[in-house]
C-alpha cells in the first residue's frame, strides 16, 4: 500500500541499521537495531528501477569501482553501461518498486525502506 508523505507509519520488523563488526571495531558491543513498531513519519518516496537492466548495470559498478581507468578505457564502460541501460529501458516499470525515506521519533532516518517494512499507524 502506498504511503503519502507526511504518512504515520510504523516499522513491521527489526531493521539493523549498522554492520555486524563496526560496533566491535570501535570497541561497542554488537550492530544496532530500530524495534519493530516503531513509529515515524514518512518524509519522501523514491520509485527505484529494479529491472534485469538496472540489476545488470549495478553489477557492472560494482564490479569495476575499485579500477582506475584511463581516459579511452573509462569511456568505453561508460558506453557499455548506457547500452546496458538502453537494451533494458523496456523493462523499467516491470520491476519498479516505490522506497521510502521515514523520520522516527527517535531522530533516526532511514531511507530506502520498502512498502513491506512498513505498516500504518
Amino acid at each position: 500500500m502506498p504511503y503519502e508523505t507526511g504518512a504515520t507509519v510504523k516499522l513491521a520488523r527489526d531493521v539493523q541499521v549498522s554492520a555486524n563488526d563496526t560496533a566491535v571495531r570501535v570497541g561497542f558491543p554488537g550492530p544496532l537495531f530500530l524495534a519493530e513498531g516503531l513509529e515515524g513519519i514518512v518524509t519522501g518516496a523514491t520509485k527505484e528501477a529494479t529491472g534485469f537492466a538496472q540489476q545488470q548495470a549495478a553489477l557492472l559498478d560494482q564490479q569495476i569501482r575499485a579500477a582506475l581507468l584511463a581516459g579511452f578505457a573509462a569511456d568505453l564502460v561508460d558506453q557499455l553501461r548506457r547500452q546496458i541501460i538502453g537494451h533494458g529501458a523496456y523493462d523499467a516499470g516491470v520491476g519498479a518498486q516505490i522506497t521510502y525515506k521515514v523520520r522516527f521519533a527517535n531522530g533516526f532516518v532511514l531511507d530506502g525502506l520498502g512498502e513491506d517494512w512498513l505498516t500504518e499507524a
